[in-house]
């Protein structure tokens, strides 16, 4: 081709499967079929098993511990306690170094990992571990900010001696964020209308449906091999070579199948567990956590109590918001304090309010530890600047809706942290579109003949046929942040290659990403498509031979990750181009002077021109090239006020619920559940509508169903199974139509806004505001049980 006339490349030979098309998930029919490999599915040849002892009580001192009798154990090839472990670095925590691997001296929580075995069968492991005697000294227990903060409150971690250093105002207040603009005093003299609320969230469990799971490898250098299903590579192999007591290079992880995440991967689990027994016993070891252990096996997410004062004018315009939000952190400290701001500088919501004062404060208690999950603590105020929006909204006499709008911001709106938004921020337009989409059409109850009763509140369990049934409608909206916030250093690494393999070019992405369902890979390939003009692209297995990746939560992998595929592909586009400039450019003037493209396996002009062929061109030499890549920097907010540019993106979504509730029995059925969301640029639409249902769903869940019940005498998990802590079924999940705006943010790749968070934050109260619409009841927490609707709560 070089040597001939030039073609012109058509519009149907371009590379198919590209960004903005629905390409299907690579493991999408693996996992339909069962097929596919999940982390619980590894083996190894003559494979111990881990077991992990838990410790029975929540709060206590460890008097003693004897494994003779597990040691002698048939089978047994290893026990471990604190006193085992082989460095002097014993504690480990994603931002604070403050849980122990296991536990020393004293355990604070139900289920702590107090001792570890290795066994030749799961059973035999299992046994082991019933017959390890710890003897312990219960201790006086913190479960909520009064035992937190009394004088006299035990402290959870007694080197918090410099507390008041961090502007806490007790060592049991793990982190603490003002957020404090204007003034609220005289903002409420304005007010014509003040309305208060005190809202309470309960904990959420992940609920992911593949437990907790990995082999660990040992080595003959010394190290160890470990295939984690996790969701952050990088992170964990820096909290677990120092508790091993060998340098980084000699732990190398490699990501396995992940049966879903929604944040309760990003704290280790049995990490070091695995390798610790591993590099005792010299043999590989595997630990599966059963459902039972997964409950304590994961952080979960903050069950949290709101205060809210809201002012309006008889007009309908915001005066002031002022809140106090307080979140159950639990024993350790996780991603807590990142949680608190989230919860503080996203507190008022996407409305423009010029007089805010809101605190957010995250307590250590003896409750269960609780860190990241999908909405990372905008969710839990989502819930109560909503309910609050409707009770002003009511009050004024105005359509919940239109209050809403009258409030909205927009692009050029400053956040209550004195961020401006500087790009697309469609919020009265997301209520208007989920508002303008058809209802689901009325249903007649008065005979109970051929009433399906699975469309009936309390579905197959048959209780009621249609008598005292009531439809409400609720709506509401939320705002997430994107990514990685406060001055945090958030970027990712990617390496691209392209070569020739049996006759066509092949592009290869390597990047640390942990593919945990969210579809990364499906977009890499599809980015990979677009930028190189190939049809074939390799997915490498995510390991940490390539530079981190950084954590797949925060809405941040497609933007962060998929931003440094982009940037290699466009660098890998460029010595490919140049590497044809030297090859042929003495045989077209348009190689020197022209914008050159790859599209089709094809060398092309900007008009399409076709130059050369990629095989042509590559002949026998790979191209490849690794970067990092960032988006633009982010700054901390003031510890006291609150302010400062601390988020890169903001999403939005709206939510409308359509519930029908059976107010003699309290029982709910929610039949649509319809999303309005700005994503920028769908990727993959099919991906995006997708994330926005699953969102939805797990949004829905909180409303009605899912909670962690934790006893307040004892902080013991009462409900640790799928028996007890119910999750929505497809008999459950309502319809949810999905409406998908798309306006660019200009700082992003290809426009794109991260997606997957959004539609958890508002369906949630949606569904809220639907029975209170149906009932007339304030409603002041979640999740709604029956005798919330009955009046026997």
């Amino acid at each position: 081709m070089p040597n001939g006339a030039p073609t012109k490349i058509t519009q149907g030979s371009l590379t198919k499967g590209g960004v903005g098309e629905s390409t299907l998930r690579p493991d999408g029919v693996l996992k339909v079929t069962g097929e596919f490999a999940y982390a619980s599915d590894m083996w190894h040849e003559d494979m111990l098993w881990g077991q992990i002892l838990r410790s029975p009580v929540a709060h206590a001192a460890i008097v003693s511990i004897d494994t003779s009798e597990a040691l002698a154990t048939p089978g047994v090839y290893a026990v471990m306690t604190y006193d085992d472990l082989p460095a002097d670095v014993r504690h480990y925590g994603l931002e604070i170094q403050d849980t122990p691997v296991l536990a020393h001296g004293k355990v604070r929580h139900h289920g702590e990992p107090v001792a570890l075995v290795a066994a030749d069968h799961p059973e035999t492991a299992r046994r082991a571990a019933a017959r390890i005697r710890v003897e312990y000294r219960e201790l006086p227990l913190v479960t909520d900010e009064a035992s937190a903060t009394a004088p006299d409150a035990p402290l959870l971690h007694e080197h918090r001696t410099d507390f008041h250093a961090a502007h806490v105002p007790h060592p049991n207040v793990l982190h603490r964020q003002p957020v404090v603009r204007g003034d609220v005093a005289e903002a409420a003299r304005r007010a014509d209308v003040i309305v208060r609320g005190e809202y309470h969230f309960g904990m959420q469990d992940q609920a992911f449906l593949g437990p907790e799971s990995g082999l660990a490898v040992p080595e003959e250098d010394g190290g160890v091999h470990l295939y984690i299903a996790t969701q952050w590579l990088h992170a964990d192999l820096r909290q677990i070579a120092p508790v091993l007591g060998l340098p980084e290079d000699k732990v190398r992880m490699t990501l396995s199948g992940v049966g879903g995440a929604f944040g309760g991967r990003e704290d280790l689990s049995m990490q070091i567990h695995a390798c610790l027994l591993a590099l005792r016993t010299g043999k590989p070891v595997k630990i599966v956590y059963n459902r039972f252990e997964s409950f304590f096996g994961h952080v979960h997410r903050h069950p949290a109590k709101l205060v809210y004062e809201h002012g309006a004018t008889n007009d309908g315009k915001l005066t002031h918001v002022k809140a106090r939000i307080v979140l159950d952190g639990g024993a350790y400290a996780s991603s807590s304090p990142a949680v608190v701001g989230n919860a503080a500088s996203l507190g008022v919501g996407p409305y423009v309010v010029d007089d805010v004062d809101i605190e957010a404060l995250a307590l250590y208690t003896n409750n269960p530890p609780c860190g990241a999950m999908r909405g990372f603590g905008a969710v839990q105020a989502c819930f109560a600047y909503e309910a609050q929006m409707d009770k002003v909204a009511r009050q004024l006499g105005m359509e919940p809706v239109e209050f809403r709008q009258l409030n909205a911001m927009e692009q050029g709106s400053v956040m209550p942290t004195g961020q401006r938004v500087d790009s697309p921020a469609p919020v009265a337009e997301l209520l208007r579109r989920v508002k303008a989409l058809p209802l689901p059409p009325e249903r007649e109850w008065e005979s109970s003949e051929g009433v399906d009763v699975r469309q009936l509140p309390g579905g197959l369990s048959n209780t009621t046929h249609g008598e005292g049934v009531v439809r409400g409608i609720g709506y509401a909206v939320g705002i997430k942040n994107v990514g990685f916030s406060e001055g945090f250093d958030d970027y990712s690494t990617a390496r691209v290659r392209m070569e020739v393999v049996a006759g066509e070019p092949v592009a290869t992405v390597h990047t640390a990403m942990a593919e945990v369902g969210q579809g990364g890979t499906t977009v890499h390939a599809q980015i990979a498509r677009t930028e190189l003009g190939v049809a074939r692209v390799t997915i490498h297995p995510a390991d940490t031979r390539v530079g981190s990746a950084g954590s797949t939560s925060a809405s941040r992998q497609t933007y962060v990750t998929g931003g440094a595929v982009k940037h290699a592909c466009e660098l890998v586009r460029a010595k490919v181009v140049e590497l044809g400039r030297r090859k042929y450019g003495a045989y077209h003037p348009a190689w020197a002077t022209a914008e050159l493209l790859l599209e089709g396996g094809k060398v092309v002009t900007d008009g399409g021109e076709v130059l050369a062929t990629l095989v042509d061109v590559l002949g026998d030499e790979a191209v490849e090239v690794e970067r990092e890549w960032r988006h633009r920097p982010t700054e901390p907010f003031d510890r006291r006020t609150g302010q400062g540019d601390g988020h890169v993106q903001y999403s939005f979504a709206a939510h409308r619920a359509v519930v029908e509730v059976d107010t003699e029995l309290g029982l709910v059925k929610v039949i649509e559940l319809a999303c309005a969301q700005d994503v920028g640029k769908a990727l993959n639409p099919l991906s995006v509508e997708g994330q926005i249902q699953g969102g939805t769903t797990q949004g829905l869940g909180i409303a009605v169903m899912e909670e962690i019940v934790v006893d307040p005498k004892t902080a013991k998990v009462r409900n640790p199974s799928f028996t007890d802590y119910l999750i929505p079924t497809i008999l459950d999940t309502p319809t949810i139509p999905v409406d998908v705006l798309e306006l660019a943010d200009h700082h992003a790749p290809y426009g794109l806004r991260g997606v997957g968070e959004a539609p958890t934050l508002s369906s949630t109260p949606a569904v809220l505001a639907a029975i209170r619409d149906a009932t007339g009841l304030e409603l002041d927490r979640t999740p709604v049980r029956p005798e919330h609707l009955t009046g026997t709560a």
